[in-house]
């Protein structure tokens, strides 16, 4: 056990007192010093996180009935087992015996129907301003109980009787009488001795975890205030592993001193398309688009690799991603070429845009409006705007670029004002992306409107097995490559920057960058 976690005994010390020895601390051994971002937790709140690198924290503390492991697919937990009744309307967990939060007391299916409950109280509260981190769960249950102290019985929301509902059982289980109170005791390997916001955190093994003894013991977490401030921190050698998402960080992976752990976030960037915008409603002027655009170059150019290519808003090499489309999602500029000459565009009068005569018999130019809003640390969406702009300009399309605040792009896409609109998506963990593409749904922003892939979209939420699931978003996909509801960049990316190694999960996922570090065994 290193010295500086010694010192840290009297609470009294300051986190500047401890820098020194947490310098000279660089290897694994029994005991690991990590550097995050974090200005805005003030409380330990698992069900209400505020920040995203506490989330990969809070997972070494708390667990769920179902985790999903490397391969995406939803793995026993706190349930040992689960079966589905009534077509999927009722789905039953039968709950690991034994098994004891940090505080000693017995984990049982009260306390999971407790925290469920009282996530769905806050999602369901109208008007509210704070649904809570899973709010989604109320879109999966509309009911929840205790059948005993280890089975718990869950009906699912009407229309979500479906294989989907186990990827939203991922919840942190909580005890029953500490849902709402900071810092809670969790059944994970962890559990948070001490916490000084902004400061560190300060994680020791939980003596009733009912898995074998983690070889890490305990973990220091040293918040920060900026990106940058969290690699000068490694730099430095004050931590040995640090979280990062800057551009920054990409200068690090290939280090003699480090180790990198590229990590998928589940942000999807995309370029939006207004289906009910002159001239993309035009289906041939959607597929020249795509052809134009090459997403390989904004990544290399721009984003320094630290991307995760995507065609379609499933995840990339795994089981659900539909890998028989690429043909659909080449760069092809002839191809773009043929499809506006087609769909009647032509420079008419040499002035290098794009032109064609509307059903009112006037003449109109292929203009584009491109909406962009920045994120606070940098400038890559509007990067990511000028190269499509140039891409597009190569067959004649005009692009105007409009940068906006993330306030007044929403009010854009809410009111479907606007052309082709660069935007992310925070995607759920639920393999279900109808909310982006059917009839109506709240994001889908470019009006989309296809009968079929609505129906599609249904019919992925009636599937029971791992193989249906499968089937259906693979037809979702295909769906998707055709109609070209809107375009597909890639979903970011991170590094876990090391010193060590900590793991040896395939999969590190944002939110579970830590995920391996309490079964790892060099």
């Amino acid at each position: 056990m290193r010295f500086f976690i010694r010192k840290l005994l009297p609470l009294t010390l300051t986190l500047l007192l401890i820098l020194p020895d947490i310098a000279r601390a660089t290897n694994m051994g029994d005991s690991l010093v990590i550097g995050i971002q974090s200005t805005k937790t003030t409380l330990i709140e698992p069900l209400d996180p505020v920040e995203r690198d506490m989330m990969s924290i809070y997972d070494l503390v708390y667990e769920s009935l179902i985790v999903i492991d490397d391969d995406y697919l939803p793995q026993p937990g706190l349930a040992e087992s689960w079966e589905e009744s009534g077509n999927g309307k009722t789905w039953t967990f039968h709950l690991r015996e034994n098994i004891f939060f940090s505080d000693g007391t017995p984990m049982t299916a009260h306390d999971v129907v407790a925290t469920a409950q009282y996530i769905l109280d806050r999602a369901n509260e109208e008007d509210s301003q704070t649904p809570g981190y899973y709010f989604n769960l109320k879109y999966f249950v509309s009911k929840i109980s205790a059948s005993g102290d280890h089975t718990v019985v869950v009906k699912t929301a009407s229309g979500r009787n479906y294989y989907g509902l186990l990827y939203a059982m991922t919840f942190p289980v909580l005890p029953k009488d500490r849902v709402s109170s900071p810092n809670p005791p969790g059944t994970g390997a962890y559990m948070i001795s001490t916490f000084e916001p902004a400061n560190y955190i300060w994680l020791q093994q939980n003596p009733h975890w009912w898995q074998t003894k983690p070889q890490v013991q305990e973990m220091m977490v040293i918040m920060h205030d900026s990106p940058s401030a969290v690699i000068e921190s490694y730099e430095y050698a004050r931590v040995d592993t640090v979280f990062t998402r800057s551009i920054a960080a990409a200068q690090h992976k290939n280090g003699s001193t480090s180790l990198a752990l590229d990590y998928r976030t589940n942000q999807l960037e995309t370029v939006l398309i207004n289906h009910k915008s002159f001239p993309l409603d035009s289906l041939a002027v959607r597929q020249a688009i795509r052809y134009l655009i090459d997403p390989d170059k904004i990544a290399k150019q721009v984003y320094m690799g630290m991307v995760e290519r995507t065609d379609t808003p499933m995840i990339p090499g795994t089981w659900m991603y539909n890998d028989t489309l690429s043909d659909y999602f080449k760069t092809d500029i002839e191809a773009a070429r043929a499809l506006l000459e087609a769909d009647g565009w032509a420079d008419t009068n040499d002035d290098t845009i794009l032109d064609k005569t509307g059903s009112d018999g006037k003449q109109k130019n292929l203009h584009l409006r491109i909406y962009v809003y920045e994120e606070p640390d940098n400038n890559v969406r509007v990067e990511t705007a000028n190269l499509i702009a140039d891409m597009l300009g190569q067959v004649g399309i005009s692009t105007k670029i409009e940068i906006m605040t993330f306030t007044d792009i929403q009010k854009k896409l809410k009111a479907a004002s606007f052309d082709l609109a660069i935007a992310s998506f925070a995607m759920d963990v639920c393999p279900d992306p109808g909310y982006l593409l059917m009839t109506g749904n709240t994001g889908n922003y470019g009006l989309y409107k296809s009968n079929d892939m609505t129906s599609l979209c249904k019919d992925l939420r009636t599937q029971l097995t791992q193989d249906g699931f499968k089937q259906s978003l693979w037809n979702i996909q295909a769906r998707f490559a055709e109609d070209v509801p809107f375009i597909c960049l890639f979903y970011r990316s991170g590094s876990v920057l090391t010193r060590q190694m900590y793991t040896t999960a395939r999969d590190v996922r944002e939110l579970e960058l830590l995920r391996g570090i309490e079964t790892f065994h060099p």
